[in-house]
């Protein structure tokens, strides 16, 4: 309980430090970093193999999204890094709006010279077109339909060349084939190992 305490208080800071007149571009790409790596933790948890609760994840993943539209509502994004920053916190909410405001600041972070942001811009239009009930272009999203069931790829958009895959810095279409068998495996593995 602590530590979700201790998640929103930032979440907090980083609102009213957002609100204030007197905060620098670089109080907002600092407070917004922290924001991404607050995030980042999560995701490390969620593919750890550990234990997590969930809930609590999706609460501060909310918390998140919400000073996120904030900071872009009032334009405070200003460098590449700032825009894809935004980009992955939105990446991870609900909706389809969410997945497609995500792949935009990817595509301004982008033209800002952000090369981390060409994987998030791929992943994040994969999210939205899965979203809409469209197959994804790129191949970065893996879903298992139940806790029992390895995770595998969500069907692909086999049109979409390896060539953009690869200017985009996402895996071709046989490596990321490759994925979904160490994933498989990795997982069945597992789930053997904690049956006995």
């Amino acid at each position: 309980m602590i530590k979700h305490l201790n998640n929103l208080t930032i979440l907090f800071i980083a609102l009213v430090y957002f609100s204030s007149g007197s905060v620098t571009a670089e109080d907002n790409s600092k407070a917004l970093e922290t924001i991404f790596s607050e995030d980042q933790k999560d995701r490390k948890i969620m593919t750890s193999g550990q234990a997590y609760d969930w809930e609590s994840i999706a609460y501060r993943d909310e918390e998140r999204e919400k000073a996120v539209r904030e900071l872009i509502e009032k334009g405070k994004l200003q460098t590449g890094e700032d825009y894809y920053h935004a980009a992955m916190i939105l990446q991870h909410g609900t909706s389809p709006e969410d997945h497609l405001l995500a792949h935009d600041l990817c595509v301004v972070a982008i033209s800002k010279g952000e090369e981390k942001a060409k994987w998030l811009a791929a992943a994040s239009l994969d999210r939205f077109l899965i979203g809409i009930g469209r197959n994804q272009r790129y191949g970065t999203q893996f879903r298992s339909d139940r806790s029992f069931n390895p995770p595998r790829l969500v069907p692909i958009d086999k049109d979409v060349p390896d060539a953009l895959r690869i200017e985009m810095n996402v895996p071709t279409l046989k490596e990321a084939r490759k994925v979904e068998k160490q994933m498989i495996k990795s997982f069945n593995e597992n789930r053997n190992s904690n049956k006995k």
